[in-house]
């Protein structure tokens, strides 16, 4: 189903995909910076694959998070220990399912 052309998946209804946020906070600036370009790439594959909602960075330095559409928390944590960002430590992670609520989906 889409709200406005978002996908939107039910946690309990026929679709089985469940939105999760990961935080990505600064760990090292400089290592950051040597492994954005993988980092990218990486992200752009998961996005080809359908398995990202959204995800950018944040202007002040904090970090940056991600938007994934999985089928479980145990897949969102399998594609966050294969980033590069993670793998090198230049960020570290954080996990949270997350229900959305979009402006007209109260109505």
């Amino acid at each position: 189903m889409t709200i406005g052309g978002v996908p939107f998946f039910h946690r309990n209804g026929g679709d089985h995909l469940i939105y999760f946020v990961v935080f990505l906070p600064m760990l090292s600036p400089e290592k950051s910076v040597e492994y954005r370009p993988q980092h990218l790439e990486y992200l752009a594959k998961l996005r080809e694959e359908g398995k990202i909602f959204a995800n950018g960075r944040f202007l002040d330095g904090a970090g940056g998070l991600v938007i994934y559409m999985a089928e479980s928390f145990e897949q969102v944590q399998r594609f966050v220990e294969q980033d590069p960002y993670v793998i090198y430590k230049a960020r570290g992670f954080e996990i949270h399912e997350w229900e959305i609520v979009l402006g007209d989906s109260n109505k």
